[in-house]
């Protein structure tokens, strides 16, 4: 079916991708791409394009990469005279400023991934995972003037898997959104969606990750250390202190084997360290600072590390 909706979208990760490229497929007519700008990257510091901006330009559609939005006269003219019918934001990165809500007549059409109102904020995937969530899924919402808090279009939900990490959750969450987001624009035009308000009693934060987020604390279960090791992948990652030097834990998982909180205990070749409540973790991938990422036994070989070292 031809859409007759008119678009302009607005995002810039990779998570956002598919979701431009289903509204593309469905035939809605998105008339402006809008992006963070080029950011230097790597050790030569190119200015690299957002994926959203390369998936446009292979789209052919036109692209504008303001640096701000809320009082840019010239963004406002281009997007005013463009009279979109909705605008399409996923993971821009800028606070959407009153005159863009106000301007379309089906309103700011946010993708989330979380269940809203749980896990409201920029990092709804790490936090899920980092707090032991077994089911997550992906919201369409009516964005206003709150942090997350606008009415729900439609929900998604999907298990997490026990050993998910953000880096393989996210990919699953954003062809669901993708997919939802065409069921969405299309339940609008008809008239078959209702708009529900949140239950802001219901609701829980996943603020931006900071890089103390990764610190690991000892002072938890095994389990949940587990899990934020889990959720803060490939950034702020899980690290500790050995030997002065920080110690990044890539991969570990829970065992049955006990050792005291923050100690080392070497069994059969296995490296486990202590954490809370009688719980440990056996260590598998880690990396000194310095050095190449290696395995547990490759580490021991190389350290020695005694029993009870402590980490941390």
């Amino acid at each position: 079916m031809t859409q007759s909706l008119d678009l302009v979208f607005c995002g810039t990760p990779q998570f956002a991708v598919p979701t431009l490229e289903a509204l593309a497929a469905a035939g809605f007519r998105i008339h402006l791409v809008v992006t963070q700008p080029d950011r230097p990257k790597g050790r030569g510091l190119e200015l690299i394009a957002s994926p959203v901006k390369q998936c446009a330009l292979q789209l052919q559609i036109p692209v504008t990469q303001p640096d701000r939005i809320k009082n840019n006269e010239e963004f406002r003219a281009q997007l005013t005279a463009l009279k979109p019918g909705a605008i399409i934001v996923v993971g821009y990165g800028r606070i959407i400023p009153q005159w863009m809500l106000d301007l379309p007549a089906h309103g700011n059409i946010n993708l989330h991934a979380s269940l809203l109102p749980k896990y409201r904020g920029a990092a709804p995937i790490q936090w899920a995972i980092a707090e032991g969530e077994t089911v997550t899924g992906v919201t369409s919402m009516r964005i206003d003037a709150g942090l997350d808090t606008g009415d729900i279009l439609l929900q998604r939900d999907l298990p997490i898997a026990p050993d998910d990490t953000a880096l393989t959750l996210s990919p699953r969450l954003a062809s669901m959104g993708a997919e939802m987001m065409v069921e969405t624009l299309n339940g609008l035009q008809a008239g078959t969606i209702v708009p529900r308000p949140q239950d802001n009693v219901q609701a829980s934060l996943a603020p931006i990750l900071k890089k103390e987020d990764g610190m690991v604390d000892f002072s938890r279960s095994a389990h949940e250390i587990y899990n934020r090791i889990r959720g803060f992948q490939p950034w702020p990652g899980a690290y500790t202190k050995f030997r002065g030097k920080n110690l990044q834990i890539l991969s570990a998982h829970t065992t049955g084997a006990i050792a005291p909180v923050a100690e080392f205990k070497i069994i059969g070749g296995r490296l486990i360290v202590g954490c809370a409540h009688n719980t440990s973790l056996e260590l598998m991938e880690i990396q000194i600072e310095g050095k190449k990422r290696s395995t547990a036994r490759d580490f021991l070989h190389g350290y020695r590390p005694q029993p009870g070292e402590k980490l941390g």
